[in-house]
């Protein structure tokens, strides 16, 4: 396992925090901790594991990301994960997707707190990787008072729980809304992580910048990025300094080291639409930007497209970006 902090992490995001996104970003940062999108027990155990699970070893430390509620099912795909080579399963409690309650797992998991205890015992019985607790403050009529701190509770075993620091409204909002509409509660997570000094706490949800990060972290021991960083992955280069003592990333330097990634790939046979797709909003804001995405939206997506689509659009970049 590889040796990680959680004091900087990308949160999972479905549909796009895939393992081209995470090479991206392990690119920008040595030190952020990265997630899988949730992938369901059911995928893991009857579904094509190469495809569902495989990373690159420059991915790491990276972390599982299991969405289910049958104990059982869950030491399974733990299992699963840990001879993959992941360093982390966490489990989701905080998904509010349609499909993920007609399943019982999600977000509303929160209001069987029991259950949830039940499921992570399962998981941290079967093996020796760090299991971990993504949640809500609570779902629909629940005094999220009440309710975060009775999942915390009912999962004595659990030492990391990161926290979206909103309800999840599961009948009348979309998962679109619910990532905005209900209001944020940063002070409840603080208060959790005065009561409770023992456990790690990482505060999700809203986070903008690497200053309301920063900010962040005088109450709690770790921040997690979502939109953000997958928006902006510019500002993940960044993060080792800011966060790890460690040296900022050169923009250039990155893109090359990902470049090489894309150019491998391409001879296996996956799509360059793929491979682009989360480097899609690496230069907002600088000049040359919009011809960029412009000239891989465009070209990017028929089956044949090569290293010469991503090297032109990068062409709109110069003088910004050195020469290769």
């Amino acid at each position: 396992m590889t040796a990680f902090s959680r004091r900087f992490s990308v949160a999972p995001m479905m549909d796009w925090t895939d393992s081209p996104c995470r090479v991206l970003h392990r690119a920008l940062s040595s030190n952020a901790l990265l997630y899988t999108e949730m992938v369901t027990t059911g995928a893991v155990l009857h579904g094509d594991r190469q495809k569902l699970l495989g990373f690159d070893p420059a991915e790491n430390p990276v972390a599982l990301q299991l969405g289910g509620s049958d104990p059982g099912d869950l030491a399974q795909a733990s299992r699963i994960a840990q001879d993959f080579g992941y360093d982390e399963v966490n489990l989701n409690v905080g998904c509010p997707s349609d499909r993920v309650q007609s399943g019982r797992f999600g977000a509303c998991l929160m209001r069987e707190p029991a259950l949830v205890g039940e499921c992570v015992a399962a998981m941290q019985a079967a093996v020796t990787i760090p299991v971990t607790v993504k949640c809500r403050i609570g779902v629909d009529d629940q005094d999220p008072e009440e309710s975060l701190r009775a999942l915390i509770a009912a999962c004595p075993g659990v030492t990391s729980f990161a926290v979206h620091a909103r309800k999840a409204w599961l009948a009348g909002l979309s998962p679109k809304q619910n990532r905005d509409v209900p209001p944020l509660d940063y002070h409840l997570v603080y208060r959790i992580k005065q009561e409770k000094p023992q456990l790690e706490i990482v505060l999700n949800g809203g986070i903008a910048s690497l200053e309301e990060a920063e900010a962040h972290l005088a109450h709690v021991d770790g921040v997690m990025l979502g939109r953000a960083a997958y928006h902006n992955p510019m500002l993940l280069a960044e993060v080792d300094a800011r966060f790890f003592g460690g040296a900022s990333r050169d923009l250039d330097a990155a893109v090359e080291t990902y470049l090489e990634y894309v150019e491998r790939k391409l001879a296996e046979g996956v799509r360059l639409a793929v491979l682009i797709k989360p480097m899609l909003g690496l230069y907002n804001g600088r000049p040359g930007a919009r011809g960029f995405r412009r000239h891989l939206s465009e070209n990017a997506p028929p089956h044949d497209a090569g290293m010469d689509v991503l090297r032109d659009a990068l062409a709109f970049l110069k003088p910004q970006r050195k020469a290769a």
